[in-house]
């Protein structure tokens, strides 16, 4: 009899027990964007697209963090800290390729995937890479817009973010192999500077090339920082119809340059398409449904699949073209 009324209440408390698990909510999958700073409206415009991608995916949560500069040291601390939260995903623009490896290393002992965008991750340090475009094209785009502006011939300078960004240099290592061309004979690259992300630096840089070389007709700007200082240093200096500035900008920072005559066309993917389409990857590197190997296909939701390539990269699409026809209509959005 004992042993019966052990039984009993041994399986009237599993039946509480179980009745009471399934009442809980399942935990939210958490995913953090590290951007490479706060305060950049490229990256708070991709916080928007990975929101977007949290709800599509569901029960997602996103958590939206980045040093205060831009500063491999600064995202090394809060990965860190998201190690220790035990975040499932880390979606991540790096400020140095190879600094960021050991931790995103760590991470992914962990059990945490780790997913790189707009400027990547050394490959050993993350499951995917995600382009925002094809490198070539973001390059030739960039000189083919400087060539417009003045015409085919005089001198261009190149203001970067810093000498380690990955994407910043291998855009740059295009747009030198394309003014070998022939069609670019009469464009001559007389400097190339870096302001670090930073305004006020890149502001200097600016400058600095603006007085350094009188002769200089354009100034191409592959970063959103550095193309707002570029063009502001233009007006600046009262050199505008003089000098133009291209590279690639945010709507919402450039229609006041585009409208000065300082900037005459720009270019930008959409950062709200890319920070959703990270944010998706990673979700589906989670889940299980995408693999971390050349050749597999990962889906990116509204925005199709890609395939990722022997270094496990994938590119988004090419660059958008922003002139004063159509700048307004885009400024409202980022």
């Amino acid at each position: 009899m004992k042993i019966q009324k052990v039984w009993l209440i041994a399986v009237a408390l599993g039946i509480l027990v179980g009745s009471g698990g399934c009442q809980r909510k399942p935990e939210k999958t958490r995913i953090a964007m590290v951007v490479k700073n706060l305060g950049n409206g490229f990256f708070n415009a991709a916080h928007i697209g990975a929101d977007e991608a949290a709800k599509q995916l569901g029960n997602v949560e996103v958590i939206y963090t980045g040093p205060t500069t831009p500063s491999a040291e600064g995202q090394i601390e809060i990965i860190n800290s998201l190690i220790s939260q035990k975040v499932d995903a880390i979606v991540i623009s790096a400020n140095d390729p190879n600094a960021l490896v050991p931790i995103a290393k760590k991470a992914m002992l962990r059990g945490i995937k780790v997913v790189s965008f707009d400027s990547g991750i050394a490959p050993e340090g993350r499951q995917m890479q995600l382009n925002p475009s094809n490198a070539e094209l973001i390059g030739e785009k960039q000189i083919q817009m400087a060539a417009d502006a003045i015409g085919g011939a005089g001198e261009i300078a190149i203001l970067s973010a810093s000498a380690q960004a990955t994407n910043q240099n291998i855009w740059i290592g295009v747009m030198k192999t394309l003014l070998e061309k022939p069609e670019y004979a009469k464009i001559k690259l007389v400097a190339t500077v870096y302001g670090d992300d930073q305004s006020d630096k890149s502001y200097r840089e600016a400058i600095g090339l603006l007085r350094s070389h009188p002769e200089l007709k354009a100034i191409i700007a592959p970063t959103t920082v550095g193309i707002v200082a570029a063009s502001k240093a233009v007006a600046d200096e009262h050199l505008v119809g003089k000098v133009y500035v291209t590279g690639l900008g945010l709507p919402s920072e450039m229609a006041g340059h585009v409208k000065s005559g300082a900037v005459k066309e720009f270019a930008i993917w959409n950062p709200i398409d890319l920070g959703y389409a990270a944010t998706y990857a990673a979700g589906q590197f989670i889940t299980g449904r995408a693999e971390a190997k050349p050749g597999a296909t990962v889906s990116l939701g509204r925005l199709g699949t890609v395939t990722l390539d022997a270094n496990r990269e994938a590119a988004l699409g090419a660059p958008y073209t922003y002139n004063a026809n159509n700048v307004d209509k885009f400024a409202k959005l980022f």
